[in-house]
Parts: structure tokens; C-alpha cells; sequence
């Protein structure tokens, strides 16, 4: 393979089944901080609709960033089975590079089960039991992004820091994962240390940070999930926008998000951060990168799963002036 890839998103990936019950059939008590979604034990729950998609953060990410004009790679372990082959078909398909994805004799692949419900989603997540094989060539490329894996994910990223260490050109981008939130800061210190911008929601920062209720101390929560490392912290907040401490010159910006209605949620995390990563890398400011990062997951929660609304390059423009028109726009704070 010819070295000439702008990004490697490394990672797990998933094949996503969405179930929509019938809403006659459950029983949700809605407010701000809990939902409960019931069903009759032991019964047979009518579902009206059920569709099947490509997923987990690095597929996500890879896609992303592929429609978005990049030369993206894929670094990520599949299960030897048709769900298997069925990603690498559409991944190939997506233009992402498979040199460096390998499919394991003798284990499955990852799998979701996704409850869509009013717009919101509860997830039934099975990671296959493998174990991380490092490639011997990994290629040297301008960015990495560094995402979710299973549970033997520690030494793997044991020799990815070894790697980054021997090249310190290469830039890193930091989204964990839930089993490495899990696993504690401390395991990621050595990764955190190395990371030039990491994408978190607010949850994610506060665990890092062991603050609690940051709501009001969005300063205080960016600097400190800087302070173990990242140069540029990002941070999402669903409804509130996104957040972000340029540490190098000292900077906040806030960016809010665009009056859509969501139709299902899953992957707007991914979108916001493959689009803005993209735009870093084609060289737009960090209030740039923000907007991008918006309008992406705007579209992406208008469709099932959570790769049919990831943007193409050429229709971010237009997304980028209905975000103008609805007053959406990155300042500083």
C-alpha cells in the first residue's frame, strides 16, 4: 500500500440492528434526567420497524472523515464470519482502506441491538471476546484517531503509545471508548499525554476529571481534562452545543446546535467529531471545525442509524449557511 492516507481511524466495529416498538406497546416516563422504556414480561412486543446499519466509533469515524474528501484507513480486528465480510464490503465500498483490518479465525463480530424510542436510543452493546493484534507496518500518516475498543484493548494501546513515541510527527486524536472511561485515568494517562485533541461528552470529562456537576464550570471542567494532556479538549452537550479549551493559546469557544427535530440518535457523537477532525486537517480554525462538527451530527440524527446522514464535502456548505440562517454559530467565551 502506497503511504498516502491523511487519517487512521483505529478501533472497533459494529454491525447495528434498530428495533422500533410499537409505542402502544411500552410505557416511558419521561423527564430530564431518567427514562424508563417497559415492556410485559414474558410477552411478545410487536416492533414496527427494524433496519440494519454499519457501525461502532472507528467505522463511523472512518466513513466520516472518507465522505468528507479525506484518504482515510481503517486499523480494526473482525470477527471470520458473513457479518464480517458484509463490513468489509461496505467499508470498501465507503473508499476507506482495509490494508491494516484483520478478520480473527474462531470469533464473531461485534454486534448492537439499538431500541429506538421517541428519538432516543438504548443500547444492547455485545463485544466479541478477541484479542488486539498491533500491525508490524503501520504506516506513518499525518493523524491518527484513536477510538472505542473491547475489553483487551490495554496492550494494544501499550505498543500505540510505544509507536507514537517514535513518531512524535504524527498528530492524535482521542475519543474513548466506554470500557476505556471504565478502565480509569490512569490507564490512559500514557495516551492522554500524547493526545492533541480529544473528544468527549460531558459525562466522559467528568469521570476523567472526577469533577462532579460541572454545569456553570465549563471553563474549570476544559482546563482540567487538558491539564492530563490534550492540547485542544473537545466537549459535547447535547441541546447546550459543544465546548472547546484550546490550551495552546489559551482560548475558549462554545458552539450551539441547529433547531432540528432528531429522528434517532446513534452516532452523533461520531459525526460531530469525524467532521471536525476533517476540517483540522484541511486546515480550518478550530471555530470552523465546530461548525462542521454540528452540522454533521444535525444531519446524522435525522436518519436511522448512524451512518446514513454522514455529510459528503460538497454539501457542507450548504449546511453550513442553514446553520447562519438559524443563528448557530461558534463563539468565544
Amino acid at each position: 500500500m502506497e503511504n498516502n492516507l491523511d487519517l487512521l481511524s483505529i478501533g472497533d466495529v459494529t454491525m447495528d440492528v434498530f428495533l422500533a416498538p410499537t409505542e402502544s406497546e411500552a410505557f416511558c416516563s419521561l423527564n430530564d434526567k431518567e427514562c424508563f422504556i417497559c415492556f410485559t414480561y414474558g410477552e411478545k412486543i410487536p416492533v414496527k420497524s427494524v433496519d440494519y446499519s454499519l457501525g461502532g466509533n472507528a467505522a463511523n469515524n472512518a466513513v466520516g472523515a472518507s465522505r468528507l474528501g479525506l484518504k482515510v484507513g481503517l486499523v480494526s480486528t473482525l470477527g471470520a464470519d458473513t457479518s464480517g465480510d458484509q463490513i468489509l464490503k461496505e467499508l470498501e465500498e465507503e473508499g476507506v482502506d482495509l490494508t491494516f483490518v484483520v478478520q480473527q479465525p474462531n470469533t464473531g463480530t461485534n454486534f448492537s441491538t439499538i431500541i429506538n424510542y421517541s428519538g432516543e436510543r438504548t443500547i444492547f452493546s455485545y463485544h466479541a471476546p478477541r484479542s488486539y493484534e498491533f500491525p508490524v507496518h503501520l504506516p506513518k500518516v499525518p493523524w491518527i484517531y484513536l477510538t472505542s475498543m473491547g475489553e483487551a484493548f490495554q496492550p494494544f494501546y501499550n505498543h500505540f503509545v510505544d509507536f507514537l513515541h517514535n513518531n512524535v510527527e504524527i498528530r492524535l486524536a482521542f475519543n474513548p471508548g466506554s470500557r476505556q472511561l471504565r478502565a480509569g485515568v490512569e490507564i490512559l494517562k500514557p495516551v492522554l499525554a500524547l493526545t492533541e485533541v480529544i473528544y468527549v461528552n460531558r459525562k466522559e470529562a467528568e469521570d476523567l476529571t472526577n469533577m462532579n456537576d460541572s454545569h456553570g464550570k465549563d471553563k474549570k471542567l476544559l482546563k482540567a481534562l487538558s491539564a492530563l494532556g490534550p492540547k485542544i479538549s473537545i466537549m459535547t452537550d447535547g441541546a447546550n452545543g459543544s465546548f472547546v479549551y484550546d490550551a495552546i493559546n489559551n482560548q475558549f469557544y462554545k458552539a450551539g446546535v441547529l433547531p432540528v427535530d432528531a429522528y434517532e440518535r446513534t452516532g452523533a457523537g461520531d459525526a460531530f467529531g469525524a467532521a471536525c477532525i476533517s476540517a483540522l486537517i484541511k486546515g480550518k480554525s478550530i471555530p470552523e471545525a465546530l461548525l462542521w462538527g454540528t452540522v454533521n451530527a444535525a444531519s446524522v440524527i435525522g436518519y436511522i442509524g448512524s451512518q446514513g446522514g454522514l455529510l459528503r464535502e460538497g454539501e457542507i456548505p450548504d449546511w453550513l449557511e442553514r446553520a447562519k440562517s438559524c443563528g448557530v454559530e461558534t463563539f468565544v467565551f
